[in-house]
Formats: structure tokens, C-alpha cells, sequence
């Protein structure tokens, strides 16, 4: 009646306990994703029409957005990577985190997106993994360079990137293969198709975690 919302436990989020007597249902199974991508790969478009379109309460939390609530004194990182933006960085996924276990404390699944890359550990899957838990579901969205120099020209404002910074963004990320992460190629999907393949592979990982 307050309105008082409980905050998350202390405990990072754990690994999804699927069911024992059928299939486990993506479209009703609170949830915390992960969608990692390059530049261009269309991970805000997909995260948040997933988000949309679940027949459970789902929020859709953007790394970006997140690091953009600093106005003055944010750190652009196409000005140049430095202490100061990787500060940012790691203030935002760590808000990031807690928001996503407020979220699932309360009910509410959420899918979280950033460019994560596979040779950065530390950085990349190994914060996530502390400010979330090993409960979170990691997915990587992966077109062909083509496809993403195509859609990141389509950007605007501190958003785009240069077609070389773009390139070698999505060169690196090509390190996901072999990794044991499921990747989907959504290079000839719209996005209603790539969010159908999601919920398909958010299913899958709910049977059989990932090891990451």
C-alpha cells in the first residue's frame, strides 16, 4: 500500500533452476540476459522488441543509456579510451547489476546489452558475472562486418562510429566462436526473426547454462 519495493538480497543472482517435466518456456521464465555485440549489430533494436514483446513483466537496461546519465564530465570514449572512461564504464555496469537484481528481486525479467569483448575477461564477462551472478543468461548477436558498417552509418551523434573503429570492434568479437556462448548471426533476420531465434537460444540456455 506504501508502495515499498523490496531491494535485492545481498546474493548474486543464481543459475535459473529449469523445469524437470517439459521444455522450459522463454516467454514466461523470469530472466537476466545478456546480449553482447559490436557496433551495429542491432542489439538496443532487438533488446528492447524482446523486452516488448514477452508475456512476462521485462525491462530492457542499455549499458549506453546508463553511462549517458553523466552529463558533465562524461567520458566519450571515442575521444579516447583512458582511466577516466573506463571508470565510467565500470560505474555503469556496476548500476547495471544492481538494477538488473532489483529487477528480478521484484519479478521483473530484464535483458542488458553491451559490447563485450572476448579478450577482456576481467572487463567484460568476469564484471558482469560479479555485479549480476552466474544466474545471468550471456548471448551474442554477431551479422557480418558488412552488415553492421551498413547500420552504423545509419547512426548518428556519439553513436556512430568511423567504419575502421567499427571493423575492429567486430573483428574482435569474432573471438565469441569457439567460445561455448551461443551466438546468433542475425544477418538476413529483421528483428521480430532475431528476437523469435532469442527466445529460442534464452530457452535452451535456461536447460543447459552456458559455462562462462
Amino acid at each position: 500500500m506504501t508502495g515499498h519495493v523490496p531491494l535485492p538480497p545481498g546474493a548474486p543472482v543464481p543459475l535459473p533452476s529449469p523445469p524437470t517435466d517439459a521444455a522450459p518456456d522463454a516467454a514466461h521464465t523470469a530472466v537476466a540476459v545478456l546480449l553482447i555485440g559490436p557496433a551495429g549489430a542491432g542489439k538496443t533494436s532487438v533488446a528492447r522488441h524482446w523486452a516488448d514483446t514477452r508475456r512476462v513483466p521485462t525491462a530492457h537496461i542499455s549499458l549506453d543509456d546508463v553511462r549517458e546519465w553523466v552529463r558533465a564530465g562524461f567520458a566519450d570514449p571515442q575521444a579516447g579510451w583512458n582511466d577516466h572512461s573506463e571508470a565510467q564504464y565500470r560505474l555503469a555496469r556496476r548500476t547495471c547489476g544492481f538494477a538488473a537484481r532489483n529487477f528480478l528481486a521484484n519479478g521483473i525479467s530484464c535483458i542488458l546489452d553491451d559490447a563485450v569483448f572476448p579478450d577482456r575477461p576481467v572487463v567484460g564477462l568476469g564484471g558482469w558475472k560479479r555485479h549480476v551472478g552466474p544466474g545471468l543468461l550471456p548471448i551474442v548477436l554477431l551479422p557480418g562486418l558488412e552488415i553492421v558498417l551498413e547500420r552504423n552509418a545509419r547512426r548518428s551523434g556519439n553513436r556512430r562510429l568511423s567504419d575502421e573503429e567499427v571493423a575492429r570492434i567486430h573483428g574482435r568479437m569474432a573471438g565469441w566462436y569457439g567460445s561455448g556462448l551461443p551466438i546468433i548471426d542475425n544477418s538476413q533476420h529483421d528483428v521480430a526473426t532475431t528476437v523469435r531465434v532469442l527466445d529460442d537460444v534464452v530457452a535452451r540456455s535456461i536447460a543447459s547454462p552456458p559455462n562462462w
